[in-house]
Parts: structure tokens; C-alpha cells; sequence
């Protein structure tokens, strides 16, 4: 029987966290012929994270190409890019406080507390990764389930979903699960892909397995996607200034 994946990427993940933090970096690789749209990942992150109604860190957008009878449909995973070259840490009047590019792990990092909720990364990200968490969403007209309020870690903090508090009415957005990696596990988005479309590792190690996938692969980024909600619709794929870590096989 072929060895899973995910146990190889487990041993690649043990073998990065070994070494010096400056000597990683951390990327993601969607290959979307194994994508089946079966939206595993996301509903997976919504739990992982606690994410509250309409928020949604990892849509999955159904494209559909060519011309009948020859019609092919794909799927296309959007997580935050961890671009190397981020747009939305610039426009952040906090000056680097609640959004910045980590000198630790090179991940896009977000500081709850320092967000004051202005929305200006919200609109330069092309990708439209991040969202605010809904201010409104505690309501007298809406009763909060008791799972609601668990705690739950997400970036160097942990949270817990009640009024008034932090990530409330802030920016949120997908963080490659960074939590769960520093403690030896995988993005919650990896480990649910039931197609074992997603990788993830280090792709400063050649021997990992993300590295060998995409050097056998010829793998694209995106430039820009439709909307931040699934729905049919072209997302656009080539170089992009943004330096993105997903990468994607199409």
C-alpha cells in the first residue's frame, strides 16, 4: 500500500521545525486536478479557526473552461497567498503593528489588538484574503451557540468570540494554520483535503515533499480572483508582484 501523504508531509514538517526559523519558508501547493469541490477545507478552517457567519478564510471557486461539448469544470482553493511582497501590510496606518510580514517565520502576520479596523488592507489585497469580523454579529436577535465561544489560537494569541473583545469587528485571515504548524501539525485545510490536493511544507528543503511536487509540475499563481465568496467565475493566473507562497497546478 502507498504510503499517505500526509505522513510524509508530517516528517517534512518535523524536519523543519528543527531547524533555524530563518531557514524555512513555508508555502502552499493546490493541485487542482485533484480538487474535487467537496469544500472539506473549508468548512474545516471555519471549525479550526471559529470563524463566525460570513466569514470564510478558504473559498473554493468554481471555474469552468473551454467550449461545448468540450467543457471542463475545476476548483480553485483561495487561502490567504503569504505573499512575499504583501500589499496590504504598506497601507496598515498602524505602521506595521496589526499587519506585517514576520522576520521570523516570512508569514503575513496580524495583530488583533493593534487593528483599529479601518478596512485598508481589506481592499488592497487582490486576492480578497481578508475580511472583517463582523461587528453586528452579536445581536439580540441572534443566539450564540456555546461552541461559539470555545477558545481558539490563531496567529501568537489566543481568542475567544465574546462581545466586545478581540478579533471583534477586526480583520481576520487565513494563517496557514500557524498554530497548529508550531506545534508539529498541518493546516487544518491539509489534513482535511479529501483529494490530497494540498500540500504544504518547506520549500527551502529539496527533499520535502511539496518541493519535489512542484519541481515535477509546472505550477502557477493567481493574480487576482473574482470575488471573496464562492461562485463561478475566471480566476486570473500568471506572475504577480505579490511574490505569492501558494502555488497552484493546474
Amino acid at each position: 500500500m502507498e504510503r499517505d501523504i500526509l505522513l510524509t508531509m508530517q516528517d517534512d514538517l518535523a524536519r523543519a521545525l528543527a531547524k533555524p526559523s530563518k531557514d524555512v519558508k513555508w508555502a502552499m501547493l493546490i493541485d487542482a486536478r485533484k480538487c474535487v469541490g467537496c469544500h472539506a477545507c473549508t468548512v474545516g478552517c471555519i471549525s479550526e479557526n471559529v470563524l463566525p457567519p460570513d466569514v470564510v478564510y478558504r473559498p473554493v471557486f468554481e471555474m469552468t473552461s473551454g467550449k461545448f461539448p468540450k467543457v471542463k469544470m475545476s476548483f480553485i482553493p483561495r487561502p490567504c497567498q503569504q505573499c512575499d511582497a504583501p500589499p496590504c501590510v504598506p497601507v496598515c496606518p498602524t505602521k506595521g503593528l496589526a499587519t506585517f510580514k514576520s522576520k521570523e517565520n516570512g508569514l503575513v502576520m496580524l495583530n488583533a489588538k493593534e487593528c483599529i479596523s479601518c478596512g485598508l488592507c481589506v481592499e488592497a489585497c487582490p486576492y480578497k484574503a481578508r475580511t472583517m469580523d463582523g461587528s453586528n454579529y452579536y445581536t439580540e436577535n441572534i443566539a450564540v451557540q456555546p461552541y461559539e465561544t470555545r477558545k481558539f489560537s490563531e496567529y501568537d494569541g489566543q481568542w475567544q468570540r465574546v462581545k466586545g473583545e478581540s478579533p471583534m469587528g477586526n480583520v481576520r485571515k487565513c494563517s496557514f494554520c500557524l498554530h497548529r504548524v508550531k506545534d508539529g501539525m498541518l493546516p487544518m485545510c491539509t489534513t482535511t483535503c479529501i483529494g490530497r490536493a494540498t500540500y504544504f511544507g518547506d520549500i527551502n528543503d529539496p527533499e520535502s515533499l511539496i518541493s519535489k511536487v512542484m519541481k515535477a509540475n509546472k505550477t502557477e499563481t493567481i493574480k487576482s480572483v473574482p470575488d471573496s465568496k464562492p461562485k463561478t467565475g475566471k480566476a486570473v493566473f500568471g506572475a504577480s508582484k505579490t511574490k505569492p507562497r501558494v502555488f497552484y497546478v493546474l
